[in-house]
Order: structure tokens, then sequence, then C-alpha cells
């Protein structure tokens, strides 16, 4: 939890505010059992109504003053940890957002949600409790011990034989609660990741009549949840009654002892009564301690969470001094490209080597698993190469900001996302400033100004969280819209045709080829009717190329290209 403590720094005025109003409460409570003291032995004792009246006066405004000073307190607190929490998540969102896919693959988007929202929080809910009870807890510990001393040093051996007691306990249960903690919050990642799937694969799950069996692995990882959750929740339970147990008998203990001295003529009364409120201010600081040992392991490994996320480095880092690109534009080659993911035996693609040139359609295809989406992943860097080189323009990407070489590319993935809010603000997202006629125009070109004219609202209608109200052609011709409106040197379509019918797909291809024929175009591909015309086909197989070349070429060249061909056209087709 330390390393947290530099997000602190913004917060030093409301947390020094909150400990001189603690220490300004703390000081009060311990002023007030020597004032009825006073009361009980120079007031009651005499029979002094005045005094009494006096002194009872002090008291109210004492006790008024420690009230206020404990709202202001807690008002305090709760600002600087919610502020804290803020200024956490948002460190956090933003270092996480600055991954490569391989940091998202190793964490895994339920975890990094989970430490976001829950650690956090949990992490917040602990530092209110440190700028109150942790930070009175100490003082009304040493205070009272001083001040009960003042009183009667001898009674005081009372406290010598209960609080070791108290710290023997909370130091057991601590131990004993930070392992059970740890599962728990592994626990809730498994549990925030089946629910995650279950409402992104609600359509599926359905379709298949799998309804019954993904409750019941719900129900077994929130069961699982459960009884860790119930094993920590008894051991913290056992706390509470050794507590009151050693509180109760402490008092019965300095109330016994404490005649004996009165009827020796060692003691007063109203001093008795003072150390038993002393007595049971030392008692409830250690109570408040065990309230902080309760949440504080699990804070900590709330805390550990987060800093792992602080303290993984995304693997693909702007260079110190990014190379600029002059005079070239849209300009693709790689050269040698061999990649790996990691863990793999095996390469993805290997000794890929081909140019791109601007005003040219570049088209890849080949099976599944062949390494068509690996090799465009490539190009935004959104992973690095083990060996040879990706040039854009003639500079290497990793000698690239990523800033400059994304902007440069309009990338549509192989599977559409869209983003809550309208048709425009989606469309718009390749390009904040595209005015209202070049979304249009994009709209135009994409092919989906017709579904959108038949919308309730035009482009004003609203998408629903991850497109729901749209059908799969109309999310991708959305997707290729808000790439189009960005006017890229480079555009990207993964496997962007698959959910058109023929007649859109042919019109969409047709307008695109006036709208980026100065920009080079890159196409994966499934249909072989999508990339037959293309400047520049490449065929790949395992991971490597099998052939490059046009339609006809590769139609007598390429034995893999020759057999997708026959197995999506006719003979006639094909002449």
């Amino acid at each position: 939890m330390l390393k947290l403590t530099r997000f602190l720094k913004p917060f030093q005025m409301p947390i020094i505010l909150v400990l001189i109003l603690v220490l300004a409460q703390s000081l009060s409570e311990l002023y007030l059992p020597t004032l009825m003291a006073d009361i009980v032995d120079k007031g009651v004792v005499t029979g002094d109504t005045h005094y009494i009246w006096k002194i009872g006066g002090i008291m109210l405004l004492v006790a008024a003053g420690g009230m206020i000073c404990s709202i202001i307190a807690s008002f305090y607190s709760s600002k600087a940890a919610s502020g804290f929490g803020k200024l956490l998540r948002s460190k956090l969102f933003s270092h996480a957002s600055n991954f490569s896919l391989h940091e998202f693959d190793q964490l895994g988007t339920a975890s990094l949600i989970t430490r976001t929202t829950n650690d956090i929080t949990q992490v917040q809910q602990v530092l209110i409790m440190m700028l109150r009870m942790m930070a009175m807890a100490p003082m009304m510990c040493i205070g009272g011990i001083i001040m009960a001393l003042s009183k009667d040093a001898k009674l005081t051996l009372v406290l010598a034989v209960s609080i070791p007691v108290l710290i023997i306990t909370i130091v057991i249960v601590a131990r004993m609660g930070i392992p059970l903690f740890k599962a728990m919050q592994v626990k809730l990642d498994k549990l925030n990741r089946v629910l995650r799937e279950n409402l992104t694969g609600i359509r599926v799950i359905r379709s298949f009549n799998r309804v019954n069996h993904e409750k019941k692995r719900f129900d077994a990882a929130n069961w699982d949840l459960t009884q860790t959750a119930i094993k920590v929740n008894k051991l913290m339970a056992i706390m509470m009654p050794i507590m009151m147990i050693v509180l109760n008998l402490t008092t019965v203990a300095i109330i016994w002892f404490g005649g004996i001295r009165i009827d020796n003529g060692h003691m007063e009364v109203g001093d008795m009564m003072a150390f038993i409120q002393y007595a049971m201010q030392i008692m409830f600081s250690f109570v408040m301690l065990s309230m902080m040992f309760v949440m504080i392991p699990r804070a900590s490994v709330s805390a550990v969470r987060i800093n792992e996320v602080f303290e993984t480095i995304a693997d693909i880092q702007d260079p110190n001094a990014p190379s600029p690109v002059t005079g070239q534009k849209g300009y693709v080659e790689f050269q040698n490209v061999t990649f790996s993911y990691p863990g793999a035996e095996m390469p993805a693609i290997s000794n890929i080597s081909f140019t791109m040139n601007p005003g040219e359609v570049t088209a890849i295809i080949g099976g599944t698993g062949s390494g068509k989406s690996t090799l465009i992943n490539l190009i935004p860097r959104f992973y690095d190469v083990d060996s040879g080189k990706v040039l854009i323009d003639g500079v290497d990407v990793r000698e690239m900001s990523q800033e400059s070489l994304r902007s440069k590319i309009g990338f549509v993935p192989q599977q559409a996302v869209l983003f809550t809010g309208t048709i425009t603000e989606n469309i718009r997202y390749g390009k904040e400033n595209a005015t209202d006629a070049d979304v249009e125009h994009a709209a135009k070109i994409a092919q989906a100004t017709e579904f959108i004219s038949n919308m309730p609202d035009g482009f004003n209608t609203l998408i629903a969280q991850g497109g729901t109200n749209v059908s799969g052609g109309q999310k991708q011709r959305l997707s290729i819209a808000r790439a189009l409106v960005r006017k890229p040197e480079i555009y990207i379509f993964d496997d962007s045709f698959s959910a058109l019918d023929f007649k859109t797909d042919a019109k969409l291809r047709a307008a695109l080829k006036d709208e980026t024929s100065l920009a080079t175009t890159l196409i994966v591909a499934q249909r072989v009717s999508t990339i037959m015309d293309a400047d520049q086909i490449i065929v790949l197989d395992n991971g490597e190329v099998a052939g490059i070349g046009k339609h006809k070429e590769l139609m007598e060249t390429s034995g893999v290209y020759r057999e997708i061909v026959m197995s999506q056209l006719s003979e006639e087709e094909i002449a």
C-alpha cells in the first residue's frame, strides 16, 4: 500500500487538517473523564452546586468542540479518500490504455475491470478508516495510558495483562486472514469473467439452449466466492467477542482492585470513575485497531493487485527520438517478418516479405489460422515483430511514435465495434473535427445512407451498447464509414465485407475504388469475389507466403489459391 501513497500528494492539506482535527477530538475526549472526576470528588461529595454547574458547562463546551471537530474531520477525510480513489482510477485507466494487446492478454480484461473498481474501492475505504480510526487510536491509547498513570499507577497493571491479549488476537487473526483475502480477490476476478461472458454471449447461450448450463457455471463461481467470504467473516467475527470479553473483564478487574484501593484510602471515587473511562478509551482504541486489521489485509491484497498493473510496462513503447517521415506517403513494406505469440510453440507468420504502394489494392487470402489477422496487426504496431521489419513510408514502425503511425491508418477490424452514442458520433470517432458533410459522404461510400435514412432519427439515431440495435452488416458498414471519414494514407479492411450481401459488397467495392484511389488499401477477405480485381493478392498458408500476384497469375502458379477459388466459384465464374 505504501507504493500508492504517491497519489496522496494532491490531498496533503485535507489530510493534515483531518489529523489536526482528530488530535483535537482525542484531546477533548481525554479531558472529559478528568472533568467528570472533579465533579464527583469536588462537587458531588462536597455538595457544591455552583462548582457542578461550572465544570458541567466546561464539559459541554469540550464535548461540543469534540463533536464539531469530528464532523469536519469526517467531511475532509471522505473528501480526501474519494479524491484519492478518483485519481487512482484515472491513473490506472490511463496506464492500462497504453498497454499493448500482449498486456491485455496477460492480465485479462475481467481482472483489469475488478482492479479498477473493486480493488480501488477497498483501498479507498481503508484510507477513510486510517484517517479517522488509525489516526485516533494511537492518540487515544497513548493519551489514555498517560492519564491512567496520573490517576493511579498501580491500578494500571490491570491493563498490562489485557492489552497483550488484544495484540496477540489481532496479529493471529490478521495472519490467518491475508491468504483468504488473496483468494477472495482471485475468485472475484473469476466471477466477473463468468458474468461478462454470460452477458456478452447471451445470444449464443440462448440459441444453443445453454441457459441452465451457464446458470450452473455462474452459481459454481458465486458459491466458491461465497464460501471463501464466509470463512473470512467467521474468522473476523471471532475478533469482536474476544475484544468485548477482555474489555468487560478489564472493567470488572478495575472496579474490584479500585474498590480495594478506595477502601484503603489510596484512591478517590472520582479518580476510579475517570480511570475506568481511560481504560475504556485504551481498550476501544484497540477495538478500532482491530477493525482496521479486518480491512487492511484485504486492502493490502487489493493494493498489490493495483501495483501489479502500474508495474506492468507495455512491451510497445515510443522511441526516445521518433524518426520523422518526409516525402513518401502510404508505402508499406514487410521485410522477412517473423512473429510468434508469447508462449506459442510455432511462429504465427514466418519470413513474410511484400510491398504495398499508394493507389494499389493489396488483398490477403488464406485458410483459417493462416496468419491473416496477425499480419495486419503488425502494421499499426499492435504487436512488435520477432525479426525482420515493417516499414511505413520507408521508416521502421518501431522508430515512429504510435500516434503518428496510427494517424496514417484507417483500420476496420474483423469484429465490428460500435460505441454507445449516435450514428454521427460513431462515424466521427475516426476524425473528431469531421463536418456533417464529411460524415454523410463517408456513410454514402460505405453504403450506409439507405438504412440510416430509414431509422427514426437518421444520423442522430442512438446506437445501443455494443451496437445491438443494428445488424451485423450495418455494423460493418458503419465501421467502414468510420475509417473512411479519417481519409488516411493506408486503409486496412480485416475481413470487413463478410456480413454484406453480394450486391452491397460489389457496390461498396466500386465506391471504395474511387474514394481510395490515392491511398494504399489492404483487404483481408474470405471471399474470392471480393479480391479478384486486386492489384496484388498475397496467399498465406500456415503463416507463410504461398503465392503473390494477380488473380490469373495465381490460378496458374499457386495450388493453394486455386483450391480456394475452386471451392467458392463455379467453372463458369472462374472462366
